[in-house]
């Protein structure tokens, strides 16, 4: 797959492709924090139109596995996206990490929403996440995260993985927490719920994106 897209201002792919390790001013970090927020638009949209009339739970799991780090950065190696970005000195397109492949879908999705509008950007995220939208839709939904998390880390390391509140907000009749799943050695991608244990669900959730378990399967 390439970058089919055709920018009628060519200086905002240039920008969407600047990562701040290149420190030349100006970088990708405010495309990527539109794109982001495109995408969630995009994909929910696709989701609440679907005629399967999914709940909010399914709804968020689904949007989670969508927009993962994972999904994005195969999307932008699919786009070539490493091999045109500017890097500086300590990064080397052949080895980005995920996150970094991530941010550079995020903000040229950004790049494309401020050059054409949203259905530009709806078209663009149809083209690159069409695959992983029928994945998400079709993967059978986990009805309890934490307790399929704790099943693959007792096989794996012999040990359930620790939840990390990262941070709580709000007053106490209406809280908030993010809360990060630690295993292996590793810390997985945050995230929010209404209480403890909902945090820790979504965090299970989150982990489970990256590992991935087949249940029954040898490692």
């Amino acid at each position: 797959m390439s970058l089919s897209y055709e920018f009628r201002d060519d200086s905002l792919l240039e920008l969407a492709l600047t990562h701040s390790s290149t420190r030349r001013g100006e970088d990708n970090e405010r495309l990527e924090f539109l794109g982001d927020a495109v995408l969630d638009l995009v994909i929910v949209e696709a989701l609440y139109a679907d005629e399967a009339r999914y709940a909010e739970g399914p709804m968020t799991e689904m949007k989670s596995a969508v927009v993962s780090r994972r999904s994005l950065a195969e999307a932008a190696s699919e786009l070539g996206l490493h091999t045109r970005a500017h890097l500086g000195q300590g990064l080397k397109a052949e080895t980005l990490p995920r996150s970094v492949l991530a941010n550079l879908y995020e903000a040229v999705l950004g790049a494309v929403y401020l050059d054409a509008g949203l259905e530009a950007a709806r078209s663009f995220v149809q083209e690159t996440l069409s695959g992983e939208l029928k994945r998400a839709r079709e993967r059978p939904r986990a009805h309890n995260p934490k307790q399929t998390l704790q099943i693959y880390t007792q096989r794996l390391y012999g040990t359930p993985p620790e939840y990390v509140l990262i941070e709580d907000r709000g007053s106490a009749h209406a809280r908030a927490f993010l809360v990060a799943a630690e295993f292996g050695g590793e810390r997985y991608a945050a995230a929010w719920g209404r209480t403890l244990k909902e945090a820790e669900q979504w965090a299970a959730h989150e982990a489970l994106l990256v590992v991935d378990p087949t249940p029954g399967e040898d490692d």
